[in-house]
C-alpha cells in the first residue's frame, strides 16, 4: 500500500535560481532550499505530488480548469524560461496519476487532465533546488489560483484529503511526498508592485497571519480567513496559498517540523515530517 510520508511547502519565485547561482550557497535562498533538500532526501520518496498554480503557460484563458492532473510518463520543464534553469525532462507515474484522477471523480470532484504537457516555474523552480537530478517521479496537480473565480479554501483542503485517500488505496508500496507550491502575498507585474521592483508584497500582515496559522496548525482559522476577497487582496498571485491548503489536507492534522518565513517575498518554506 502506498503511504504519504511528508509534506513540504515551497516557494517558486522564477528569479531565485539566478540569485542562488550569483550569490552562492551561503545566500538565504540557497540555504533555505538546502535545508528542505536535506529533509526531502531523508524521507526517501518514491513519488512527489505537487499542488501548483500554472501561470497561463500550461493552460490559458481559453482552457483553464479549476483542478487538473498531469498524466504522462514524463514532462518537459520549464516552458517559460526562468533564468539559469536548464531544460529538464521530469519522470512521472501516469498510472498513479490516472488512478488519483479516477478516484477523485468518483468522490465527486470534477478534475480535468492534461497529457503530453509541459510545466512552468511553479513546478520547475522547487524541483531545481530540491531534486536537481530529476530522478524522483513527480505528478503535477494544478489548482487555479490566479484567475477568479477561485476554488474555496475548504474545497482545496477537501481535494487534498481525497488525494490522500486515493494514494493510500494504491496497492503497490510507494513513499509519497506532497508539496504545495506558491506565495501567500505577492503582486507580480501589477499596480501593487514595490517601487523599483517587478513584484511586491501588498499584504504583509496577511502573510504573517498565514505563517502563524501554519505554525499552530490552525487550519480552521486559515481556511475561514482565506476567502477569495482576502486572497486577491494579498496580490494577483495570492491565491497560490490554496496549493499549501491542499497539501495540508493531504497530510492530515499535523504540526510542522518548521516554517521558515521569507517576508520580503511574501512566502515561506515549510516541512512536515512525522517519521
Amino acid at each position: 500500500m502506498a503511504q504519504i510520508v511528508a509534506g513540504f511547502g515551497v516557494p517558486h519565485t522564477p528569479i531565485f535560481p539566478h540569485f542562488a547561482k550569483r550569490d552562492g550557497p551561503d545566500c538565504e535562498i540557497a540555504w533555505l532550499f538546502a535545508a528542505q533538500k536535506e529533509h526531502l532526501a531523508a524521507t526517501r520518496p518514491d513519488l512527489i505530488l505537487m499542488f501548483d498554480t500554472d501561470h497561463l503557460n500550461t493552460f490559458f484563458l481559453d482552457n483553464l480548469p479549476i483542478f487538473a492532473v498531469g498524466i504522462d510518463k514524463s514532462f518537459k520543464a520549464p516552458n517559460d524560461e526562468p533564468r539559469d534553469v536548464p531544460n529538464y525532462i521530469v519522470p512521472s507515474m501516469s498510472d498513479v496519476a490516472a488512478h488519483i484522477r479516477s478516484a477523485l471523480v468518483a468522490a465527486g470532484f470534477d478534475v480535468g487532465m492534461t497529457q503530453i504537457y509541459s510545466v512552468d516555474h511553479s513546478v520547475t523552480v522547487p524541483l531545481h533546488f530540491l531534486t536537481p537530478d530529476m530522478k524522483v517521479p513527480v505528478i503535477p496537480f494544478f489548482v487555479s489560483g490566479h484567475v477568479p473565480p477561485l476554488p474555496s479554501a475548504q474545497r482545496c483542503h477537501a481535494i487534498g484529503q481525497a488525494v490522500a485517500r486515493a494514494i493510500e488505496a494504491w496497492p503497490a508500496p510507494l513513499r509519497v511526498v506532497i508539496m504545495g507550491s506558491g506565495s501567500f502575498s505577492l503582486e507580480v507585474g501589477g499596480p501593487r508592485m514595490a517601487p523599483g521592483r517587478s513584484d511586491g508584497v501588498p499584504d504583509p500582515d496577511w502573510a504573517m497571519r498565514v505563517i502563524k496559522y501554519l505554525e499552530e496548525q490552525d487550519l480552521d482559522r486559515l481556511m475561514t480567513e482565506s476567502t477569495e476577497h482576502q486572497l486577491l487582496k494579498a496580490g494577483n498571485v495570492g491565491g497560490e496559498l490554496l496549493n499549501w491548503i491542499a497539501m495540508l489536507g493531504a497530510i492530515g492534522n499535523r504540526k510542522p517540523t518548521y516554517v521558515a518565513p521569507q517576508m520580503q517575498n511574501g512566502h515561506a518554506y515549510g516541512v512536515w515530517r512525522w517519521d
